[in-house]
């Protein structure tokens, strides 16, 4: 009678579990093109569509050196093993001792006793409280491989951003050497001038000025080089200083690799971090669901054996052996009712956590789509703009064979072209950039996971 009242007390009923609702996406700014599926829009190997052998051989090394996601394997086999601690709160326990009393008492003899014992303890998993648990786990396990493959897929685009950002810094600083150059030739023209009177000591000071600039510019280059490199070699497993990415040319060795368009909206199920945390909502509704269960009570059974002698050869002649069942009412004990509080709490905070990943997630694939428009409609301008810098170059060279213009002009519009062409060049890898991060922002070429499919099989 006492454990039916107990049962109709609890409240242990757990609604099917439900993907937390979030906003809907119907598509993206990006709405040209036509629509094509999500097998067909990014290859798990993306990054070699920027056909650069070296990239492709940097990423392998990050892949099997970076320690950030041997700490994510790690941490996938700590899950594992968890699981399996997890389902072993519905096998039975055993204990085996042996001891010796030897006592000695004033006009007594000294009395010696031996003895050897056995207990078995079985909590039965009536109402499946335990398996709750061992599916929470899972939960946990399988979300630890989505923080693995999201590290993964944050480590390559990583990789792939830096390598870009070097070779935009070695074409700077070869570009700026050559802006400095310019600008000596300006100083010594500007230098002999003075000294014929044509022009005043200020114009001269504030040439020296702008080579003043320009070379503190050529040095940031070269120290912002340095530390990229410096970063480049922590995330493929070298330490700082021993790796040293050979200079390039970025537009030479990097070509951009075609987005698809029509891009379809379920490739966020594919994003890892969207997958973990909805894994992470399944391993709280699993952790509620058994808190609740709790609450029922549970039975033991408990069985024990052993001997005693005050010899040993006479220690194994006689054993004593017991068994007792026991119930147990948890609904009693007050930290049971506020653990599931906890619980519950806990779930609400998960969900939220849910919500804020999908909704970050996105805003990356939003602003990737419109820096990437953007700069592409801005590579337009300068590309024309350079061209056009370019037939003015020309002209005032030939101009100046002629004798209609002076040296100066040349090398004031040289200057000029040069500024342009390093806008060109950080447009460029804006581009390469921005593609990278549009690529991670959809998922990476992750396969998708349906995390309620799973649900379903357990």
């Amino acid at each position: 009678m006492l454990c039916t009242f107990v049962l109709c007390a609890c409240d242990v009923s757990m609604p099917a579990y439900k993907r937390p609702d979030t906003p809907a996406k119907a598509g993206w700014s990006d709405k040209s093109g036509s629509a094509i599926s999500a097998a067909d829009t990014i290859d798990p190997q993306w990054w070699k569509g920027f056909h650069d052998p070296y990239l492709d051989t940097l990423i392998a090394k990050a892949i099997t050196g970076n320690f950030d996601i041997k700490v994510l394997a790690a941490r996938i086999d700590v899950a594992g093993a968890q699981i399996g601690e997890a389902q072993a709160g519905a096998l039975p326990t055993m204990d085996v001792g042996a001891g010796a009393n030897f006592q000695k008492t004033n006009g007594a003899p000294f009395l010696k006793q031996y003895n050897v014992a056995t207990q078995v303890n079985w909590d039965i998993d009536i109402w499946g409280k335990v398996e709750k648990g061992v599916q929470a786990q899972k939960a946990e396990y399988h979300a630890t491989e989505a923080d693995w493959r999201a590290g993964y897929l944050e480590l390559v685009a990583t990789v792939a951003t830096t390598y870009f950002q070097i070779l935009q810094f070695d074409d700077q600083i070869e570009q700026q050497q050559k802006t400095l150059a310019t600008n000596r030739q300006i100083l010594a023209i500007y230098d002999g001038q003075n000294r014929n009177g044509l022009i005043p000591k200020t114009q001269v000071m504030r040439q020296q000025a702008e080579i003043n600039r320009l070379t503190n510019e050529l040095l940031e280059l070269r120290r912002s080089r340095d530390v990229a490199n410096n970063a480049l070699s922590t995330l493929i497993g070298v330490p700082a200083g021993e790796f040293t990415l050979p200079a390039g040319h970025l537009q030479q060795r990097v070509q951009q690799p075609p987005v698809p368009a029509g891009l379809p909206a379920q490739l966020l199920s594919r994003r890892p971090d969207v997958v973990a945390s909805e894994l992470r909502v399944l391993e709280a509704y699993n952790l509620v669901g058994e808190a609740k269960l709790a609450q029922l009570p549970s039975i033991s059974l408990t069985g024990h054996a052993g001997t005693a002698s005050f010899a040993l050869t006479d220690l194994l002649k006689s054993f004593t052996y017991g068994f007792m069942p026991s119930i147990n009412l948890p609904i009693f004990d007050p930290s049971v009712r506020a653990h599931i509080k906890t619980t519950q709490a806990q779930s609400t905070v998960a969900e939220q956590q849910y919500r804020t990943t999908v909704m970050g997630a996105f805003e990356e694939v939003e602003n990737a789509l419109v820096n990437l428009n953007a700069h592409k409609l801005q590579r337009v301008e300068l590309q024309q703009e350079v061209s056009r810098l370019r037939m003015v170059a020309d002209q005032i060279e030939s101009q100046l064979r002629e004798g209609l213009v002076s040296q100066l002009e040349v090398f004031e519009t040289e200057r000029t072209l040069l500024q342009a062409q390093q806008d060109l060049l950080t447009n460029h890898q804006q581009i390469l950039s921005d593609t990278v991060l549009l690529y991670k922002a959809l998922g990476g070429g992750w396969p998708s996971v349906d995390v309620q499919a799973e649900v379903k099989e357990h």
